[in-house]
């Protein structure tokens, strides 16, 4: 253990961790542009407008129904991340308006612990939140979302090794065995809170982490929400040929990570170049009408509404502000 502190510390000193973060996003985002050439370069998107006019508005619906649950979920993680340090007189209604804008602006402008936590600083200040709570917000929330993804890839990684091995092209006894080793890793963490309150961070930003019982359930809400935007993404993909919602589950996980990781806005380009490459037994024009009708439903629609309704309520605290000092 000492031997691996001090060559981190040699990393931190001589390279820098957030130029490592830095050049893994650009290197990202570069294959995903030469991925998406290959694929895109020859496509009809006269085909894809074609494909996107002949998918079934009952299958776009319940695909909206899903992402609108998916969002719901989301409201969770901010509620839970409140009550975790301890501010039980946030309502709902005001975490839940703090966890729909914010991660909807995150989605869309990319960089989301900065763009998100901006938007949770604007609304949980008004509660008397300073930014050190809010950070701790974002850090419960963010634990409750590597959870759930670290569960479900765990998972998905053990039951279809083939199908994170169409993203990360290694042997599938390897991504099962990343697999099994995501979930003992999960499985030690939880048995490590649930023995005795564990206590991170210092000084004045310390952060007591989440009980046994409380972590099964933040792994429950990530689940949850990463099932709900699974299901909607599996509606809009093509019918032939056939795929389990397993296996599509599994790459699109992955495929959103790799754009979570890249920070893209959206994780555009990553996303979709992962998707393509993952699911190639699928029509390319096909494939691609689905992506962008998700991305409709996932992406631009709730940035709309989440732009809307910040846009609204400082409107209302504007006049609610003037009519107090005409009152005075």
């Amino acid at each position: 253990m000492s031997w691996l502190r001090a060559a981190a510390q040699f990393f931190e000193k001589k390279i820098g961790w957030h130029r490592l973060g830095i050049l893994l996003s650009i290197t990202i985002i570069v294959v995903a542009g030469v991925v998406l050439y290959r694929k895109l370069h020859d496509i009809n998107f006269a085909k894809v407008l074609m494909a996107m006019a002949t998918v079934e508005y009952r299958d776009v619906a319940v695909a909206a129904l899903f992402v609108a649950a998916g969002y719901f979920t989301l409201t969770f993680y901010d509620l839970f991340a409140v009550r975790t340090i301890g501010r039980k007189d946030i309502p709902y209604r005001v975490a839940a308006l703090a966890g729909f804008t914010s991660y909807s602006v995150g989605h869309n402008v990319g960089a989301s612990v900065f763009t998100g936590g901006a938007v949770r600083y604007r609304i949980y200040s008004g509660w008397g939140m300073d930014a050190v709570d809010v950070a701790k917000v974002c850090f419960v929330a963010g634990l409750t979302f590597w959870l759930g993804n670290a569960t479900v890839l765990g998972l998905g990684f053990i039951i279809h090794p083939e199908a994170a091995a169409a993203i990360d092209q290694l042997p599938e006894w390897f991504n099962r065995a990343l697999g099994i080793v995501a979930l003992i890793v999960l499985i030690g963490y939880v048995a490590w809170v649930w023995r005795t309150p564990r206590v991170v961070g210092r000084d004045n930003w310390q952060v007591q982490l989440p009980g046994g019982q409380l972590t099964l359930l933040q792994i429950a809400i990530g689940i949850v929400d990463l099932g709900c935007c699974a299901l909607a993404m599996y509606m809009l993909v093509p019918n032939e040929p056939y795929l389990d919602f397993v296996t599509v589950a599994v790459i699109f996980v992955s495929a959103t990570l790799l754009g979570f990781a890249s920070h893209s806005p959206g994780g555009l380009g990553v996303f979709d170049a992962a998707m393509l490459i993952a699911l190639w037994q699928y029509d390319k024009e096909q494939l691609l009408a689905g992506l962008l009708i998700f991305r409709l439903l996932y992406y631009i629609i709730p940035f709309a509404l989440a732009l809307a309704t910040l846009g609204i309520r400082e409107l209302v605290l504007s006049l609610s502000r003037r009519r107090d000092v005409r009152g005075a």
